[in-house]
């Protein structure tokens, strides 16, 4: 079976260098349908830190849920994304499923316009 889901992506470190490369190793996993516009957003949370850079990216894929999941999780580990710092600290990658099969499955979501923007954008 094939799944379809949209990826919020998040970086403040080399930003637009890790997201590039991201998208590089995602590919060879799973097929891209499409990429949002990336937008400039103030951190949440922790404030004194640089400015992330948002968007979405729509894949499809024959991995279930729980496994494209951990293939993300894989990929932000790959790129060396500390899972010791703050929960809202600086990040070289961070991903996570907003939207599968077409239900949002992301609370930030609700509280996030630029997700929604990115959501909306490729939707």
């Amino acid at each position: 079976m094939t799944n379809t889901a949209i990826v919020g992506i998040g970086s403040n470190i080399k930003a637009e260098e890790n997201i590039s490369k991201m998208l590089e190793v995602l590919v060879q996993e799973v097929e891209i349908l499409k990429i949002s516009s990336l937008l400039k957003t103030k951190p949440i949370g922790i404030e004194n830190q640089a400015n992330f850079t948002n968007g979405a990216v729509k894949i499809q894929t024959g991995l279930n849920r729980e496994q494209l999941n951990r293939l993300l999780k894989n990929i932000e580990d790959q790129m060396g994304r500390d899972r010791s710092a703050p929960k809202f600290g600086p990040r070289t990658i961070d991903l996570d499923i907003v939207v599968w099969n077409g239900e949002i499955v992301d609370e930030d979501y609700y509280t996030r316009d630029f997700l929604q923007k990115s959501v909306q954008e490729i939707s």
